[in-house]
This record gives C-alpha cells, structure tokens and sequence, in this order.
C-alpha cells in the first residue's frame, strides 16, 4: 500500500489503524541538535486530543508519544525520529453492526473494491485518528520554522451557515484561537457555532465547517514552478486529510465574480519585508506561479 508518506527534505511517514496496538510516525530530514522532547509534542497533541468537550468524539486516548529513536540526550541526532502512539480506548464491538455494510460518506466500500478486504473497526487505516502523527510532526515542523521567524496558525471560519470573517488573518493569535472549544477566533460567533453543533448533535446528524491556515513570515522564493508548485504540494497535503472536500488560497473561487482589475495585488515598497517588495492586497494568497511572495500564505 504505497502513500504512506509525505514531503521531501521533511518527510513524515505514518502506519497504524484505527484499532489496532497504535500508530507510528517517522520523520525524516530533522536536522541534528534541534532540542525536542515529548513535552513540545504534548500541547498541540492537547488540542488534537478527542473527549475534549461534548461537541468532539467521546473516544478517550491518552494520546501520550513514545519517542523510540532520533533524539539522544534531549536533542535531535540527525536521523529518523519514531514516535509510537499506543491505543487504549477501541471498542471494536460497536462496529459489529457495520461488519457486513458499507457506511455513507467512509472508505468502506472504496477499501473494499481495492483490496478486496476492509477492516471495518472503526474505519482502519482511513480513520481520522491517522492524524495523531501528522499532529506530532507538525509539531517538530513548528519548532523548525520558528527558528526561521515563520508561524503557521489554523482556525474555524464557518460551521454551517454560520461565518466567521478575518479583515487581518495574520493579525490572529493562539489565545484567541484557544479561547473556546469550536477554535473560532470571535467569541460571539464561536458561542452561536457551537449552539449549532450542539443542536445538531441532539439530532443526531453532523454538519459541515470551513477552516482558515494563515502562515506567516514565510520568505519569498519558496516552491517550484510546474509541477511542484507550492500550492499543489500545500494542496496534497490538506486534501489528504479525511473528510476535506474542498482547498482554496487566497481571494479562491471569489474572482469568479472579480474583474482582473480587483483581483490584481498591485507591488508596494515594503521595508518590513526583507526583500523589500510587498502588494497593497493579498488576493494571491502569498503564492505567485506556485511561488511563496513574501505575503501570508492564507
């Protein structure tokens, strides 16, 4: 089964299913004496943690990281860094009604027509549990990009018909993000969002949502054209993830309805920047040809 692997110079490679002894990660291309234990993978592995409220899925997991190799001594060595997740909380018996039956909206059948097989306890390997590594290695990442000035920060703009509008999504900080359990940046409007959740769940149906990632300090430079755009790479990545439907950057599908002339981000001298160079507007979303522009990457 080929695809279990992402990036390049940063490569992350996860394994495990849903109800099974755990996941792995293993990262590769971390350079040597980046100082990493598991208390910097703890907070935002936090954040990912389910049970955190009545709106997320009830599974409890300790969700505590094992780090079996790349860092000696408190610091990283240079070479592949595992991390081990154990499993503490699957209850396979409730997937035996589902054991003979394809689920609505879940890889069951797909894994089926493609493998001939599926392990049907609690979706297997197309569970969204799998992002308990990318969450680990986002983290390392974090550290990683810091260093360098760059921050990268997500958030919920939309659950339903209910909208949350940035006019400064760089402007944005964590504590605002972390302020309530729906990680919209607007208090009143995460306090409506999660009424809706929460009236949504009492019926026992879900609901869709939109979230926002803003980076940061990102230099221009980065990316490849062609093929190897960084949108297309940036792209890959989210689309991976279980349940995505739908990427956008920037002004998106809005310049459907925009003459060029708007939607244009006209060159300003910019002395923050060091290269100098900015845009009035940011409708290209930090990204020109595939190319970061110095501009947050929204």
């Amino acid at each position: 089964m080929p695809g279990n692997s992402f990036g390049e110079l940063f490569r992350v490679t996860t394994s495990g299913v849903s109800h099974g002894p755990g996941y792995v990660a293993i990262i590769d291309g971390c350079p040597p004496g980046l100082p990493l234990g598991i208390e910097d993978l703890i907070p935002d592995l936090q954040r990912r943690k389910p049970g955190q409220s009545k709106i997320t899925t009830q599974r409890k997991e300790d969700d505590l990281p094992e780090i079996l190799s790349g860092v000696f001594e408190g610091v990283t060595d240079g070479t592949s860094i595992g991390i081990l997740f154990r499993n503490n909380d699957q209850r396979s018996h409730d997937y035996g009604d589902i054991k003979d039956k394809y689920r609505p909206g879940h890889a069951d059948y797909t894994f089926d027509a493609k493998y001939g097989l599926r392990d049907y306890r609690g979706g297997g390997r197309s569970s969204a549990r799998e992002t308990i590594c990318r969450v680990a290695a986002g983290s390392i990442a974090r550290k990683l990009l810091a260093a360098q000035g760059i921050r990268v920060l997500g958030y919920v703009t939309q659950v339903g018909d209910i909208r949350f509008e940035a006019t400064d999504p760089a402007a944005i900080t964590l504590e605002q993000v972390e302020s309530n359990a729906v990680r919209c940046p607007d208090p009143v409007i995460a306090e409506k969002m999660y009424a809706l959740i929460d009236q949504v769940r009492l019926e026992r149906d879900s609901i869709g949502g939109i979230c926002e990632m803003v980076a940061t300090g990102v230099p221009a430079g980065l990316g490849e054209p062609v093929f190897d755009k960084l949108k297309a790479d940036i792209a890959k990545g989210l689309l991976s993830l279980p349940a995505v439907l739908g990427f956008e950057y920037g002004a998106g599908f809005k310049v459907a309805s925009m003459r060029g002339s708007q939607c244009n981000d006209h060159f300003i001298a910019d002395e923050k920047l060091p290269s100098k160079v900015g845009t009035k507007t940011n409708n290209h979303g930090g990204m020109l040809g595939g190319i970061s522009s110095g501009q947050p990457i929204v």
